[in-house]
């Protein structure tokens, strides 16, 4: 099978290996799409790695399963099955793996695509069947993907903040997770305010339902948002799925008190003023990713309300064609990238 690895330094390779053999508790999956993200440019651009290093990139599988190990139980796969993959693996015992929070576990954790578990760019995946979640028939290949990760990841956020549907929510960053967020939101019946400094982003954040937009380049998004809500108190939750060290302090800045601010995007520092947090009563999460109920629980939302996921994907590429689809994404020359298979 073909498969792509990251070297590092921006650097991937597109390479063969033998087609995977499941252990007995295993599946192999024919994959039928594997979604870009954006941590894919960390692992890209990492350090230089080499031999036992390197893993099959990709961490939003979606597939069929092609092959079944012996001690395999029916009701947790079959051939044929359409299906999704929790891209962890953990000691199976620990009360994070047992919750479904497998990501956390302290003992073994494994993760599928990107640190040190094979993923999804490659024709076949070979995964625990576990970590196995049914893809409703009425969802796409594609669907299935960006729920594996990035949508995923918004509805996990959503949850993580309690969101209402008689509140005001600010999505700040509007790439494919904050867009995924946007959508989930509205669906929830919240009233959404998206932020972004690229008008492309935000005509795509109206598609998506956001009841209003703010140019961060034109206004401040703070006075923007508490213009926008009762009383100019601020929104009663905010998400923030950009990473950006100022971007979070507004986030936090633009919920009222006793609000909620939820950082989502990965790395880097936050910081913003005590006051925000003591004065005002408000209180700042964090969400990474989701649990393996949640992302069951987010597939059939998604289908339960016919929202169009798939549109989240801006182009289409095969494997061979790897090296063009990271070097436009690190350019941000696209939007959410897929590989398909046939």
């Amino acid at each position: 099978m073909k498969a792509v690895v990251f070297l590092g330094e921006g650097k991937l390779d597109i390479r063969s290996y033998p087609d995977p053999v499941p252990g007995p508790d295993e599946v192999v999956i024919r994959m039928k799409a594997s979604g870009m993200c954006g941590s894919d440019l960390h692992h890209l651009n990492g350090a230089l790695r080499t031999g036992s290093e390197l893993v099959i990139e990709g961490h939003e599988p979606c597939g069929v399963v092609e092959i079944v190990g012996e001690a395999v139980r029916p009701s947790e796969a079959k051939v044929g099955d359409r299906v999704m993959v929790h891209h962890y693996d953990g000691c199976r015992t620990c009360r994070y793996c047992r919750s479904g929070w497998t990501q956390y576990c302290p003992n073994a954790r494994t993760v599928f695509g990107g640190l040190d578990g094979d993923g999804g760019h490659a024709d076949f995946m070979k995964v625990p069947a576990h970590t196995l979640i049914k893809l409703p028939d009425s969802l796409s290949f594609k669907t299935g993907a960006a729920i594996s990760c990035g949508t995923g990841t918004a509805f996990g956020a959503i949850k993580r903040v309690a969101l209402s549907a008689d509140e005001t929510v600010a999505v700040f960053g509007q790439g494919p997770v904050g867009l995924s967020a946007t959508m989930l939101a509205k669906a929830f019946g919240a009233r959404v305010i998206a932020v972004d400094v690229e008008p492309a982003r935000l005509d795509m954040a109206k598609h998506f339902g956001a009841d209003y937009v703010v140019d961060a380049r034109k206004n401040d998004p703070v006075a923007a948002i508490r213009a926008l809500t009762r009383n100019g108190e601020g929104a009663d939750k905010s998400i923030e799925c950009s990473a950006n060290v100022v971007v979070r302090r507004q986030a936090v800045e633009a919920v009222r008190p006793w609000g909620t601010a939820c950082m989502v995007g990965v790395f880097g520092k936050v910081e913003f003023d005590s006051e925000e947090l003591i004065h005002a009563h408000k209180t700042v999460v964090g969400s990474l990713t989701f649990s393996k109920n949640q992302q069951e629980d987010c597939a059939q939302f998604v289908a339960e309300h016919r929202l169009d996921v798939e549109s989240l994907f801006t182009n289409e590429f095969r494997l061979d064609e790897a090296e063009r689809a990271y070097e436009l994404f690190g350019q941000r020359k696209i939007g959410k990238g897929v590989f398909i298979f046939d």
